[in-house]
């Protein structure tokens, strides 16, 4: 490392990666007097792994009994729990239906039972072929039987990593976006400067949860202890008129490279099936293929062909940071004041509270003096999901707010008031991608076609610039 002049009063912590892990671990510090920034290379949170997920809350069920995993997604589920209702995260317990449909499969279910206990979810419990029909009467004949695991969940995953940085930001978190590390080197006082194509920064401890990038940072401390390989995974969107086909979040047996193709309802309305695992070489590859979607087609007329009779809202695809390790790759580096945070893959949202407490102490076994805040802010998001009440059914919002009443986004039913207030929120959105994240326009069944104009405008008034120049503008 090069000795370089800090250009700043340095951070205590430097969060690398704003997805949902490193939105957790800025949450979790900002309850203690530390100086924290939080860095992301793009322009806003959660554009990575976080925002092209299943939207599944894990149980955990399922992981591999021992490791590091499994431990960190039964301790996050608890505290996901008490968390996701107080910040008002969208969710619906809807519970999952395994389904067996062959022999191989069926003879596999008592030893996902006893996974399941030993990982202390003891409600799971075996399902009769009559009972999977009971549960789930729209599947296709041929189920042998199943296994029912009632806390599996679906989720807004736009929602959680906002709230936990605007909670942070609430509570003295800097925010960095635009910011990619390209080099990390000693200054003076044990202080590390991250430096970009925008400059540097100055912090004394760093933490590296930069998803598919994070093997590239933790190279950059002279570690070759992991390689992520990007593994896309693929899905469809059905329309909402699809929503009554399937009760549960259908799940597959799982293999020993992926959870499988499962159906899953959305907390939006619409039911998705998906994802593929597809190993891919670059890191910008994020998609669709018509292989992919031609295999995730016949998987679906397999498993509920009524569902391929209903109309597709959207495709798209997501990429995991999985690495040749079966589990997280979690390191604590004393000497260098540096923490890896990596190989999460597709549990990220299901463990980032849970991860980002163990961050926390091996901050402390490190050294790290944490001293809680005598206040701390909590922040509540608005209503997103369809079992919330929205703003445009509540007469109280309409009446203290008009523009609650007045619905720009009409295949969602998004209303200026909510685009408004996304436009001057704590983290405000910057572009329309970020404007669909946080309010669902542009989302629905036309796809933007009639609304993008008016969104368009909307933005582009606040922030004082024409339509067209804004980033995913269209003609």
């Amino acid at each position: 490392m090069t000795n370089l002049k800090p250009p700043m009063k340095p951070f205590d912590v430097a969060i690398i990666g704003a997805g949902v892990v490193g939105c957790a671990i800025a949450r979790q510090l900002s309850r203690y007097t530390l100086q924290c920034v939080l860095i992301d290379s793009e322009p806003d949170l959660g554009m990575g792994t976080s925002k092209a997920s299943t939207a599944i809350w894990h149980t955990g069920f399922d992981a591999k009994p021992g490791t590091l995993e499994a431990r960190l997604l039964t301790r996050s589920y608890h505290l996901l729990e008490d968390y996701v209702p107080q910040a008002g995260i969208a969710y619906e317990r809807s519970g999952a239906v395994l389904v067996a449909w062959n022999e191989d499969q069926f003879n596999a279910l008592p030893g996902l039972l006893a996974k399941a206990h030993e990982n202390g979810v003891r409600d799971v419990h075996l399902l009769s072929v009559d009972q999977v029909y009971e549960l789930e009467p729209r599947l296709n004949a041929g189920a042998l039987g199943g296994l029912m695991v009632p806390g599996e969940s679906i989720i807004c995953t736009y929602g959680l990593p906002l709230a936990m940085a605007t909670e942070a930001a609430a509570n003295g978190v800097a925010l960095q976006f635009g910011f990619p590390v390209k080099s990390v080197a000693s200054g003076e006082g044990a202080v590390q400067l991250l430096s970009g194509p925008a400059g540097s920064l100055a912090c004394r401890y760093v933490i590296n949860a930069a998803g598919l990038y994070s093997d590239e940072i933790d190279r950059l401390y002279g570690y070759t202890r992991f390689t992520v390989t990007p593994r896309r995974g693929e899905l469809i969107v059905f329309d909402k008129f699809a929503r009554p086909l399937v009760n549960h979040v259908l799940l597959p047996i799982p293999t020993g490279k992926t959870k499988g193709v499962l159906v899953s309802p959305t907390v939006y309305g619409n039911v998705m099936l998906g994802p593929t695992a597809e190993d891919l070489k670059d890191k910008t590859q994020k998609g669709t293929s018509n292989e992919g979607l031609d295999f995730l087609w016949k998987k679906g007329e397999a498993i509920l062909s009524p569902l391929m009779k209903e109309e597709v809202t959207a495709t798209y695809a997501g990429l995991r940071a999985a690495t040749e390790h079966s589990d997280y790759q979690i390191f604590p580096s004393a000497e260098q004041r540096y923490i890896c945070v990596g190989g999460i893959r597709s549990t990220g949202i299901s463990a980032s509270l849970g991860i980002a407490e163990y961050v926390q102490g091996l901050l402390e076994e490190m050294g790290v003096a944490l001293q809680p805040k005598a206040e701390y802010q909590s922040v509540r998001l608005p209503p997103l999901g369809e079992a919330q009440t929205r703003p445009y059914r509540s007469e109280s919002a309409i009446a203290a707010d008009p523009d609650f009443g007045r619905i720009v986004c009409h295949c969602e039913r998004v209303t200026a008031g909510e685009i408004k207030n996304a436009l001057n929120s704590a983290i405000p959105a910057t572009t329309l991608d970020g404007l669909r994240r946080r309010t669902r326009c542009m989302q629905g069944r036309c796809q933007g076609f009639h609304c993008h104009a008016d969104v368009s405008k909307m933005l582009a008034d606040h922030l004082g610039v024409k339509p067209a120049s804004l980033i995913g503008y269209k003609e």
